[in-house]
């Protein structure tokens, strides 16, 4: 198997759920996820706080924020195994925020060989 990552941005239309509507709604992230889990698919994730710092160029220019529009915010991620790319793809297809403007983006993770020790 492979490993991919999810970067998962927007679901903006969240925002404004009542407690009992977003509560409704992470159930669904819970099922979503036990079911990677009972599928051995899930590796890992965790979501981020929207607040965030730039670094950027070679005088390392730090700027707030990664973006200025709430649906490119990256609001977290997964480490999921997969077979294949089209997979990993299929298996984002069931991310509980598209369906709220979401969007996800699938990233295979480059394999980085050990140095050889001569």
């Amino acid at each position: 198997m492979k490993d991919f990552m999810f970067i998962f941005r927007g679901g903006s239309d969240a925002q404004n759920y009542s407690p009992e509507q977003m509560q409704k709604h992470m159930q669904k992230w819970f099922a979503w996820i036990d079911k990677l889990k009972a599928k051995g698919q899930y590796v890992d994730g965790k979501p981020l706080t929207p607040a965030g710092k730039t670094v950027k160029g070679s005088n390392a220019l730090v700027t707030d924020g990664p973006f200025a529009e709430s649906k490119e915010i990256v609001g977290g991620f997964f480490l999921i195994h997969a077979d294949s790319f089209e997979e990993a793809v299929e298996i984002a297809k069931g991310c509980p925020d598209l369906p709220l403007n979401g969007s996800v983006e699938v990233r295979e993770v480059m394999q980085i060989p050990a140095p050889v020790e001569s």
